[in-house]
């Protein structure tokens, strides 16, 4: 059973920073994919970045700004997001995917998502 939980969320200043974490457990799979997804209220939920043995991947609105990155020892998936602007706002959600021979397969683990706010 694959669990999710996101933290680190918080109301921040545009130009600040912020460090989400996505705890994951029952990710048994070294090669899986995990990534980060973000909506906002009215908007469709958006892919950030995402991470697997085969590379990462960003979007291009947070390309240079955000990073992504993994603690395999913690199971930990960290988003650091920099340069924050008042469009990042947006609930964010950690994601767990197959690894399907260097292509992630759909995102069918969630987590709860943690909260963004800059203005």
């Amino acid at each position: 059973h694959v669990q999710l939980v996101e933290s680190g969320g918080g109301s921040v200043r545009p130009g600040e920073s912020l460090r989400l974490s996505c705890t994951a457990s029952g990710v048994t799979d070294d090669q899986a994919c995990m990534a980060w997804f973000r909506q906002a209220p009215g908007k469709e939920r958006q892919g950030v970045a995402s991470i697997s043995i085969n590379g990462r991947n960003y979007a291009d609105s947070v390309e240079g700004r955000f990073t992504i990155s993994k603690d395999k020892a913690k199971n930990i998936v960290y988003l650091q997001m920099n340069t924050l602007k008042s469009e990042d706002s947006a609930l964010y959600y950690c994601a767990a995917a197959r690894n399907l021979g260097g292509v992630c397969g759909e995102f069918r683990d969630w987590g709860q998502g943690t909260q963004v706010t800059v203005s």
